[in-house]
């Protein structure tokens, strides 16, 4: 269902997705991908709450405009569809600076956290610029986000003095990575020197790099879906979850 939830500069729509059942279970904050928070993350939240998750997925571009207006009003099924939106969403992924990130997660949150039915610590899980939003929230709350899932992530350990991965000393979250093969937002020596940085923390982790797959595996509407690679990641991120927030 669709709910409004506080940001850090106004309010933010935002995707609930419930587990059957009344009982409190433990929450899930899902950070969409650039293309925005549309049916198919709607569907993306509704299964893993199916797994016995509350699951809250915000529009993160809430201060550029609302979710229809930032979507793409159609499937983005060819590559030069998939590339004219991009060009445009270019903008709102910049202006989302770390800074404005940080905020938002806190907000993004609470939100999820100060819910009656949900437990305590959560998981936090990402897509494409998303991952990065899943792996700031987990470094930066480390009492509360006990498992961090990045799949088809960007940027992720970059030369940047900000770049996510510096932040890693600080969190104590199980994580798990599925990267794209041959992703120019995150190559092999990016995927080699996220894994470098998980280690000297003492973290446990999954840093895997999907054969085949695209930058944007799991997105069904999208010219880059792949179904083995969208299952692959489904199948890690519920072992994540399953092995780190299920109560006894």
């Amino acid at each position: 269902m669709r709910i409004e939830v506080p940001a850090a500069d106004g309010t933010a729509e935002a995707w609930l997705a419930l587990p059957d059942g009344g009982a409190p279970r433990p929450g899930v904050l899902l950070f969409m991908d650039a293309i925005g928070l549309r049916p198919r993350i709607h569907e993306m939240a509704d299964r893993i709450a199916s797994w016995g998750y509350v699951v809250l997925a915000p529009h993160v571009f809430y201060r550029q405009g609302t979710a229809a207006q930032t979507s793409p009003v159609a499937p983005l099924t060819t590559d030069e569809a998939r590339s004219a939106f991009f060009a445009e969403a270019m903008p709102r992924i910049r202006a989302l600076t770390p800074a404005r990130s940080l905020a938002d997660v806190a907000a993004y949150l609470e939100a999820l956290t100060a819910r009656p039915d949900v437990l305590t610590p959560v998981g936090v899980v990402g897509y494409c610029m998303g991952a990065r939003l899943a792996v700031r929230a987990a470094c930066a709350h480390p009492g509360t986000v006990a498992a961090c899932g990045g799949f088809h992530g960007g940027g992720l350990a970059t030369d940047s003095p900000d770049s996510p991965h510096l932040g890693l000393g600080g969190a104590t979250a199980r994580f798990a990575f599925g990267h794209a093969d041959q992703d120019a937002s995150m190559d092999a020596e990016a995927v080699a020197r996220l894994g470098r940085a998980l280690a000297a923390a003492g973290l446990e982790a999954v840093n895997e790099t999907y054969p085949g797959a695209r930058h944007g595996y799991t997105m069904a509407d999208t010219a880059v879906y792949d179904e083995a690679a969208c299952e692959r990641h489904f199948a890690t991120l519920r072992t994540l979850l399953d092995t780190t927030l299920t109560p006894a």
